[in-house]
């Protein structure tokens, strides 16, 4: 026995001895890629553990390095896990190569070809990092772009943050960037002189660059999408191609020489009290076909034609940073078909005195789903004289780059605004619902209006459909490296799985499988309509609808117990969850994942959610912890099950025991046996009480009425 004992010792030990020695070593294959990518002779030495890289040598001398990403930052993506890339530089700061190595991003599993993440990280192969390197088509000759890909935005947004920013480390801690380091390091912001002012028309102010212009006819148009799938699309005729596509004209109001003869003493008075000390407000003037607006603009979202650029930081603009242009009034101006004033909020520390771009995406759609953009970009400076610059310099660190999530949060602002608000109306229903079940055609319309929200707004347009992956990749996250910026990446589902927990502890599962899953709610309107329709319905006996529901845990027990081993193999299988399908990628798959969405659906025609009630992993893991519940606002008669079965028989999803008890774990919250438990002409009890006090008020009556 001790013998076995001591042999087994020495094996764990071995294992550990060779787990440890290959994690200091790079795969024969990457090591190849990296080899190729350096002159001939040239070997990767031995990792440095300090820095987390190995040094690439040449004839003795050290000539690049390689590291992956995960080593250096960790900035997770849509799955709420990190893009791991290899990457290799050389002393100038040139990547030699970019390749992914793993990542857990379920669109990416299963529906877009990996490929198209591999191609991605290969075009920034031959870029120094000291390049101006964004994602998507630019027409400015200083900006190196890369190609997005299609659908997986956050996805290769990651990717292009993962390979800049460790390779930016790598050269700081290397001491590759030193002499950049004082040329590059930036003064402290500079202010707008607002002592100055001197009067200038038109002419005067564009000038001397005080406003700067953007022109594009219809034939620059076309030659920008030559070699694109939109080559052939809206393509202008011969003798169109000198015609205007847009004429802007944009400038920087805030200097009282430029707002004060554009706006007027009165206008730009109001404009620079109505905006934030550190907002900087913009002017653009546009003339042609093309609105620099968006047609697709609606209160509430955000301007997607035209963007700002300072410093590699992206600024967007809502409808909270527009104000309405009506009248220009320096001298000479011409006449505009569109004016506004976008206003740069002091969050994006954003330096009057350093030159800043105006981008202008033009789009073209090639498919229900899909389209092309090309980026336009015109330059802006601000006259010295204008500018009040501070003596102390600011030398800016890679500390000082804003979290990734920090932009995306940013980004989805409305979302984020409205879910809020209608998770704050849902908490309302529930702690008003004795009072609204007592008038059922408004609670009725009040769900079905929600369900409709659920469905079109979390789902499609928010992309905001829960998933089991989430409960893995939180439960691996606990067992390992937990980070709350992992789970940040995506604000819209981080807010409801927030809410989805904290509802799970007071009152259970039934509050988000009720309301907030987008398949769940499109099920039920299915239901719903098919019900209006007298398509006849269908229902199992309770003792077999019973043991199914032993199904949705069996599947998940399966799922939790691959993802142990290997999680992306779990993803894969998640694939039992068509809320991909349907909700994510909107049909747009393989025909058999469209076909097995779409039969799930087909069913919910003849009973209602099936696949919730037997299939579902991601309710048998809200169930679990609902066993916890603080709170069961869900009333109950002692003649509930015995003799009264009203309730069991009218739950549409059975969650109801014959014996009149309340299943919390299937229970979807939809409020209907409380709509009957209160109404008195529907509720065996009350409409038996209601017989009785009839009965006592009659009799007396009769005995008087015989007496008389």
């Amino acid at each position: 026995m001790a013998v076995r004992l001591y042999r087994l010792m020495i094996s764990l030990i071995l294992v550990v001895m060779a787990c440890l020695t290959q994690a200091g070593e790079l795969d024969a294959d990457h090591k190849a890629r990296v080899i190729q990518a350096f002159p001939a002779g040239s070997l990767v030495g031995p990792r440095d553990a300090e820095q987390a890289l190995w040094p690439v040598q040449h004839q003795g001398k050290t000539i690049g390095y390689v590291f992956e990403t995960d080593d250096q930052v960790k900035i997770p993506a849509y799955s709420g896990k990190p893009v791991n890339t290899l990457v290799a530089i050389d002393l100038e700061g040139t990547i030699k190569t970019a390749w992914v190595l793993s990542h857990h991003e379920p669109i990416l599993l299963v529906g877009i070809p990996e490929k198209a993440l591999w191609d991605f990280a290969l075009q920034y192969e031959g870029k120094k990092i000291t390049d101006k390197i964004r994602v998507g088509g630019s027409t400015d000759p200083d900006i190196l772009s890369v190609d997005a890909v299609t659908g997986a935005t956050v996805t290769v947004m990651v990717v292009h943050e993962g390979i800049l920013r460790s390779a930016k480390k790598v050269a700081r801690n290397m001491g590759l960037l030193q002499a950049e380091a004082g040329a590059g390091a930036q003064n402290a912001p500079a202010t707008v002189n607002t002592d100055i002012y001197t009067h200038a028309d038109w002419n005067t102010l564009t000038g001397d660059g005080s406003i700067r212009r953007l022109h594009l006819d219809r034939g620059t148009i076309d030659t920008a999408f030559i070699g694109t799938e939109a080559e052939h699309i809206d393509v202008a005729a011969a003798d169109e191609k000198q015609d205007t596509f847009i004429d802007l004209y944009y400038t920087h109001l805030n200097v009282p020489t430029i707002g004060r003869n554009l706006l007027g003493d009165d206008q730009y008075q109001w404009l620079m009290q109505e905006i934030k000390p550190g907002d900087q407000a913009i002017a653009v003037l546009g003339n042609g076909d093309y609105s620099f607006k968006g047609s697709g603009y609606v209160r509430g979202g955000i301007f997607d034609r035209i963007q700002l650029n300072q410093n590699g930081i992206t600024i967007s603009f809502r409808d909270l940073d527009y104000y309405r242009l009506n009248d220009v009034y320096a001298q000479g101006v011409p006449r505009f078909k569109e004016m506004a004033i976008f206003v740069v909020r002091n969050q994006y520390s954003f330096d009057p005195g350093s030159a800043w771009d105006v981008e202008f995406l033009v789009r073209r759609q090639i498919g229900p789903v899909k389209s092309i953009f090309v980026t336009f970009t015109g330059s802006y400076q601000l006259p010295e004289p204008y500018l009040t610059r501070p003596k102390a310099p600011a030398v800016a660190t890679l500390d000082d780059e804003p979290p990734l999530w920090v932009a995306l949060w940013e980004q989805r602002l409305f979302q984020v605004v409205v879910v809020s608000i209608s998770l704050v109306l849902l908490l309302g229903i529930i702690f008003l619902q004795d009072w609204l079940v007592r008038y059922p055609r408004l609670l009725h319309n009040l769900r079905r209006g929600f369900l409709i929200y659920t469905v079109f707004f979390i789902g499609w347009y928010s992309l905001g459909q829960l998933s089991v992956v989430n409960v893995f990749t939180f439960t691996h996250a606990l067992m390992g490296d937990f980070r709350w910026e992992l789970f940040l990446m995506d604000p819209v589902i981080f807010i409801l799985w927030g809410f989805t927990a904290a509802t799970i502890v007071l009152w259970g599962r039934g509050i988000f499988c009720g309301w907030l899953c987008p398949f769940g709610a499109l099920q039920e309107l299915i239901n719903e309509l098919a019900r209006k329709l007298r398509v006849r319905q269908f229902e199992l006996p309770f003792i077999v609808h019973e043991r199914l529901w032993a199904i949705k845990y069996l599947i998940l027990l399966g799922l939790f117990g691959v993802s142990l081993e290997s999680m992306a193999t779990a993803e894969r299988y998640a694939e039992v969850e068509p809320f991909k399908t349907t909700i994510l990628l909107a049909f747009q798959r393989e025909w058999w994942f469209v076909t097995y969405a779409v039969f799930l659906l087909f069913i919910s025609i003849f009973t209602r959610k099936l696949y919730c009630r037997y299939i579902c992993p991601l309710g048998a893991a809200l169930a679990i912890p609902t066993k916890l519940r603080l709170f069961d606002w869900l009333k109950r008669r002692k003649e509930c099950g015995s003799p009264c079965q009203l309730c069991a028989v009218e739950c549409e999803i059975q969650a109801i025991h014959p014996d009149g008890t309340i299943n919390a774990n299937e229970c979807h919250h939809c409020l209907d046996c409380q709509m009957t438990y209160h109404n008195d002409k529907k509720c065996p009890p009350l409409v038996i009480k209601a017989k009785k006090r009839a009965k006592a008020v009659k009799a007396p009556q009769t005995i008087n009425a015989v007496n008389l």
